[in-house]
């Protein structure tokens, strides 16, 4: 039986079984950050998750590069098939340099990726994906309202941040660390997720119980 860490790789990269090189993508130190944080998705308990481990963040930024090739948005994202896939911050910074060292010189398809710290809302519509920080909950109605109409992946790890129209929430649920996924709000914002990912996901909608933690 393959260990639990193979397996959701082998899940992810579809009946062939081949298994992509995590070595290609990321540095020693973040590529065994992404294996813990696999394990953790697998089986991790709550008292883990709760500790926030140093790496935590790091382990974050390297899933936002990976949820980004299972995720297909509109060609009206993009000005020319060369032009930066930006993932932008919005709010209180938790990453440091850790975002930064990881996904220096990776590519989306063939959109080299930046990332990004905006201020204002308005900046946050050229974003392909922006992670909302916590710091921004209480006004995350107007995050949501300002950006109608925009092909913007939402992530964020607040409470009820899926079911309010986030479109990806990290959450603690049922001892476990996992991710949630919002397909209403990824469907509104003409963005595409593969159903490999939402196989791994807990899925919710507006308003449901499902992503209370």
């Amino acid at each position: 039986m393959d260990h639990p860490y193979i397996a959701l790789r082998r899940r992810l990269n579809g009946p062939s079984g081949k298994l992509a090189p995590i070595r290609s993508f990321f540095p020693p130190a973040i590529r065994w950050t992404m294996v813990l944080l696999t394990l953790c998705v697998v089986s991790s308990p709550r008292s883990a998750a709760q500790s926030k481990p140093a790496g935590e963040y790091e382990v974050n930024a390297a899933f936002l590069y990976n949820f980004a090739k299972f995720i297909d948005w509109p060609a009206s994202s993009f000005a020319t098939a060369q032009s930066p896939f930006s993932i932008c911050i919005l709010g209180v910074d938790p990453f440091g340099h850790a975002m930064d060292e990881a996904l220096q010189g990776k590519m989306v398809g063939t959109h080299p990726v930046v990332v990004e710290r905006v201020k204002g809302l308005a900046e946050l519509r050229h974003c392909q994906m922006a992670f909302i920080s916590s710091s921004e909950t209480p006004r995350l109605a107007e995050i949501l309202e300002s950006l109608k109409g925009s092909s913007v992946l939402l992530v964020g790890e607040s409470h009820g941040f899926a079911t309010a129209g986030g479109t990806i929430q990290f959450a603690i649920e049922q001892d476990r660390v996992r991710f949630l996924i919002n397909p209403d709000a990824a469907e509104g914002a003409g963005i595409k997720v593969s159903s490999k990912l939402l196989a791994l996901a807990t899925i919710v909608r507006p308003n449901s119980q499902n992503g209370k933690d």
